[in-house]
C-alpha cells in the first residue's frame, strides 16, 4: 500500500508498505478515503523541530471504511464509514468522563500518526471513532471535506472555546488564521460570542474569517496588535482569547488583549521559552486548553452540526490533492498558497 513517509526537512515522500494488520483486540483497520495535512504537521517540516530522518509522517487526520476490527470491538463494524480522530479515547476513565478524552488515562498511545496512507491501524477504536450514517458516495465532496476537519481542527478550535467558557454575549480574540484559528472562530460564534475579533494578514484567510462570523479584524502584531485589539474593547480586554498558533508571540499577545478574569484556551502546540506568569496573575487570567476532547465534541455536538448544515467548516480546505502529491501538499501550505491541504486517497 501507499504510504507518506517525512524523509527529511522539506521533503514528504510515497512508499509502498505492508498493509496495517490487527494487533491488539481494540484495533480498527480503515480503508483511507481523504486525508490532509494538519499545521503541526509542517514544524518538522519546516525544519522547526527535530524529526529523525525517514520515519513515521505526523498526519494525523482521516475519513475511511472500517476494513477489519479487533475482537474486543462492538461499535463498528465492517463497511462502516467512520471519522478517525487525532485522539484516542477509551470514554470510560476520570478524564474521559471528565469530557478530556484527549487526555485519556487508559493508555499512553493516545494520538495518531502516519494517517496520510491508502491504511491506517487505529488503536484503542471501541469508543473512540465517530460513525457517520450512511456511506462517503451519499455525500458531497464540500461535506466529506467537513467531515474530515471533524478528525482534528474543528474540534480542536471548538476546545478552544470551550475550555476559555465562551458564552452569549462574549467578546472574543482568535490569535491565528490557520485552519484551527479559523474553527475556532466557527466555534466561538457557535457557543455565541457577540464580537469575534480576528488577527490574519492575508486577504483569502480573512475572508473566510469574516465568512464564518469574524466581525472585526487586526493584522498587526506585537505593541501595535496589542493596541488596536484593546481599542475594539474599549480598552477593557476581551472576555476570552482563543491562542490557536503556539508561538512566543501569539502566546505573549493572548497575555495581552484579555480582561481581567478572562481565560485564555490555549490550543496551538506550544513552541515557546519561558512563559510569562507575573501578566496572568496580576490580572486573574487563566490559562486552560491543551489536546482536544475530539470524539467527545464530535458525539456531543460537531458532528449534527456539520450534518444539518449549522457550521460549514470545510471550507478551510482550499486546495485538493492526489496522494501522490503528498509533498506539493505539504509545500503549498507551507508557503501559505493554500490555507489547508486535501488528500484524496481513494474513492
Amino acid at each position: 500500500m501507499k504510504k507518506a513517509v517525512f524523509e527529511r526537512v522539506g521533503e514528504v515522500k510515497i512508499e509502498d508498505v505492508d498493509k496495517p494488520t490487527i494487533q491488539k483486540p481494540d484495533d480498527v483497520i480503515i480503508k483511507v478515503i481523504r486525508a490532509c495535512v494538519c499545521g503541526s504537521d509542517l514544524w518538522a517540516y519546516r525544519g522547526l523541530e527535530d524529526k529523525a530522518k525517514h520515519s513515521e509522517n505526523d498526519g494525523h487526520e482521516a475519513i475511511g471504511i472500517v476494513e477489519e476490527v479487533g475482537s474486543d470491538i462492538t461499535t463498528v463494524k465492517v463497511g462502516d464509514f467512520v471519522i478517525a480522530p487525532f485522539t484516542h479515547g477509551c470514554g470510560h476513565c476520570p478524564a474521559c468522563l471528565a469530557g478530556f478524552d484527549g487526555d485519556c488515562q487508559s493508555h499512553t498511545d493516545n494520538f495518531s500518526n502516519g494517517n496520510q496512507g491508502e491504511y491506517i491501524r487505529f488503536q484503542h477504536g471501541q469508543w473512540a471513532l465517530i460513525k457517520v450514517p450512511g456511506k462517503p458516495s451519499d455525500y458531497s465532496e464540500g461535506m466529506l471535506k467537513s467531515l474530515l476537519t471533524l478528525a482534528d481542527v474543528t474540534a480542536t478550535g471548538y476546545h478552544a472555546a470551550r475550555v476559555s467558557h465562551v458564552k452569549s454575549g462574549d467578546t472574543v480574540v482568535v490569535m491565528g488564521d490557520g485552519a484551527v484559528g479559523l474553527c475556532g472562530i466557527i466555534s466561538a460564534k457557535l457557543l455565541g460570542a457577540k464580537k469575534i475579533i480576528s488577527t490574519s494578514r492575508h486577504p483569502d484567510r480573512q475572508a473566510l474569517a469574516e465568512k464564518f462570523g469574524a466581525t472585526d479584524n487586526v493584522s498587526e502584531r506585537g505593541d501595535q496588535g496589542v493596541k488596536k485589539i484593546l481599542a475594539l474593547t474599549n480598552g477593557f480586554g476581551a472576555d476570552a482569547v482563543l491562542e490557536c498558533v503556539g508561538t512566543e508571540l501569539s502566546t505573549k499577545t493572548a497575555l495581552q488583549v484579555g480582561r481581567p478574569g478572562a481565560i485564555i484556551g490555549r490550543v496551538g502546540l506550544p513552541h515557546t521559552g519561558n512563559m510569562d506568569i507575573t501578566t496572568p496573575f496580576a490580572n486573574n487570567i487563566t490559562i486552560a486548553g491543551g489536546p482536544a476532547s475530539v470524539s467527545t465534541y464530535d458525539k456531543q455536538r460537531l458532528l449534527k452540526a456539520v450534518l444539518d448544515g449549522e457550521i460549514n467548516p470545510g471550507l478551510v480546505f482550499t486546495k485538493s490533492f492526489k496522494l501522490d502529491d503528498i509533498n506539493s501538499a505539504y509545500q503549498e501550505m507551507r508557503d501559505r498558497k493554500v490555507i489547508k491541504s486535501y488528500v484524496v486517497v481513494s474513492d
